[in-house]
């Protein structure tokens, strides 16, 4: 009796990954290739499962052995693309961020908590100008595409226009999202970095960085709007119809890594950042509650600056408007 409500308890943790459109009775019948009503048996605990089933929907659903049988273990599971995996690529990368969102509004309640060491990749994409320098800087010195070798950058560069149509797709999804961003001032060194080491090397004209400098502060004028209304919109437009929370907090001592918590109904998912562009992500319990109180202690430390504190917001984005002023005044 006892093994029957175990599987029934596992069968209703599965159900809480799955988005709300998709029916756990076909998910599990088309998984282990059996008929509904033996899904059914199977859910209702009326019907062990076996232990080639049971590996199956705990690597299919990302979940640990230890967390089914409630083992105390210091293993927690991760899963995700590796750099130089096959079937690595960029394109391969845009579409498992694609596919991530698409998973992450399938929730009614779904909310990020987003502790940066960066500006979010996909943050750019709205920027076509910054989002082909961006995929320039990911092919060439990340993933080192051999076509790219000796190449310098341009923005007529007609390899990035394949790219557009799905990074649309993913801001648009982004931004139906409710956010929780913690800034430091250091937040969009990298970028600069970017453009100051391509110039160096000769694979960047002045124009065309003195372009990316604008257009940086562009973006950045955007977060601040964003921040002003509390809510996420495309750059050049004005918020749509219930649009998605956005708040913004500053914390001046930690540098953030990247980090990403995602809540979807009452399940949470750690992304943790790796390789620049890539992330794995973990479904753990454990793992995920102190992520969720550290990011919460991280927020009682930090200043909010969305729709409060106006002077601090001022004052925290004119501070990343003097840094971009000061590496275009060296051109």
């Amino acid at each position: 009796m006892e093994s029957a409500n175990a599987q029934v308890r596992f069968f209703q943790q599965l159900k809480s990954l799955l988005p709300p459109h998709l029916a756990m009775v076909d998910e599990i019948a088309e998984l282990l290739n059996i008929s509904n009503d033996s899904a059914y048996r199977r859910i209702r605990g009326e019907k062990p499962i076996d232990l080639e089933e049971t590996y199956k929907l705990c690597n299919h659903f990302k979940i640990s052995m230890d967390q089914l049988l409630h083992l105390k273990s210091d293993a927690f599971i991760f899963s995700g693309i590796l750099k130089n995996s096959t079937g690595s690529s960029f394109e391969t990368w845009l579409e498992n961020v694609l596919g991530q969102f698409q998973y992450v509004n399938g929730f009614e309640k779904k909310h990020l908590h987003y502790l940066m060491k960066d500006i979010p990749p996909f943050v750019y994409f709205q920027v076509p100008e910054l989002a082909s320098f961006k995929c320039f800087f990911w092919i060439k010195s990340i993933l080192h595409y051999e076509e790219f070798k000796g190449v310098k950058f341009s923005f007529d560069d007609p390899r990035y226009a394949k790219f557009r149509e799905t990074t649309k797709k993913i801001i648009q999804l982004y931004n139906q999202v409710p956010t929780t961003e913690i800034w430091n001032i250091e937040s969009i060194n990298n970028t600069l970095r970017q453009v100051e080491f391509y110039l160096e090397a000769g694979s960047l004209r002045q124009q065309d960085a003195k372009i990316i400098y604008d257009k940086t502060e562009e973006l950045i004028s955007h977060i601040e709007r964003q921040a002003e209304l509390g809510v996420k919109f495309i750059v050049g437009q004005e918020p749509g119809p219930n649009p998605a929370e956005y708040r913004l907090f500053v914390n001046e001592l930690i540098l953030g890594d990247n980090t990403i918590l995602a809540e979807l109904n009452d399940t949470r998912i750690t992304f943790l950042n790796h390789s620049v562009i890539y992330f794995v992500a973990t479904r753990n319990e454990q793992f995920n509650a102190v992520m969720y109180e550290n990011l919460q202690n991280l927020m009682k430390k930090s200043t909010m600056i969305s729709t409060v504190g106006e002077k601090e917001r001022v004052t925290f984005f004119n501070k990343l408007r003097r840094k971009i002023h000061q590496r275009r005044s060296l051109l």
